[in-house]
């Protein structure tokens, strides 16, 4: 199993020996700093079958100046940085940020075209607005190598993904009871571009909702992705696992 995306550095220390004791039961597990403060401690649990992304969460986006592009650069040269973000959209919890959110993402994205990198893009709104403006700056920029996390099912972001060939990573929400249109979107998405995560310690699957997640909880979304695609639980595993390792390389 392969946690595309886990933020280890939220998790407190006995939650933390507990993640690093079920370690073993995972392949790799992507561990996200999104903010200046974040980026040395991430690369710090970066270790064994752990790697880490780094970069700016649209709701620091305000933080990016010169300097903070520069300690970026330097720290996106690690060996154990596998990709740049998370990065994107958010205008749930910051819309007043908007424009320093596109110079963030701008930034991002040329970085990672600059590393040979994937981008990991973050989305949310009340109203699907910043679904649509990514699916737009998708189309417009193309990044060459780029992960939809946390993918919510949303029709445009769903088409713009096609388009430029992104991965569509699926957490939690997938297990919910009432959420049958994301699973929808599962069956129909192209198998080669599918991941698994669980955005630790966020958006618990069934049946931990309520509780703070954990990476290897990401069978749980595993496994119901093996349902709603009609493969074995080892088909699944085999071939998400392996869409992983083409998308972040290690």
């Amino acid at each position: 199993m392969t946690d595309t995306h886990a933020h280890l550095d939220f998790l407190e220390p006995g939650e933390l020996a507990e993640v690093q004791a079920h370690l073993p039961e995972l392949r790799a597990v992507l561990t996200l700093g999104v903010d200046p403060s974040r980026w040395e401690k991430t690369l710090a649990l970066a270790q064994g079958n752990v790697y880490a992304a780094l970069g700016l969460h649209p709701t620091s986006a305000h933080l990016l100046s010169p300097e903070v592009e520069e300690a970026l650069r330097h720290h996106a040269r690690h060996e154990r940085v596998r990709a740049i973000g998370e990065t994107g959209l958010d205008y749930y919890w910051t819309p007043e940020t908007q424009r320093a959110q596109l110079r963030a993402l701008d930034f991002q994205a040329a970085l990672a075209e600059e590393r040979g990198l994937p981008l990991v893009l973050h989305v949310r709104s009340k109203d699907g607005s910043a679904e649509e403006d990514l699916a737009a700056w998708l189309r417009l920029h193309r990044p060459k190598r780029v992960v939809l996390h946390a993918f919510g099912g949303h029709p445009a972001l769903e088409r713009a993904g096609l388009e430029v060939g992104a991965y569509f990573s699926l957490a939690g929400p997938l297990t919910y009871r009432k959420n049958e249109p994301l699973r929808e979107v599962a069956r129909r998405l192209p198998e080669d571009r599918l991941l698994v995560e669980t955005d630790t310690p966020f958006l618990p699957p069934e049946p931990h909702r309520g509780k703070r997640n954990r990476p290897h909880y990401v069978r749980f979304t595993l496994a119901r992705l093996a349902e709603v695609r009609g493969l074995s639980l080892a088909e699944a595993e085999a071939l998400t696992d392996r869409n992983a390792q083409v998308c972040f390389g290690w």
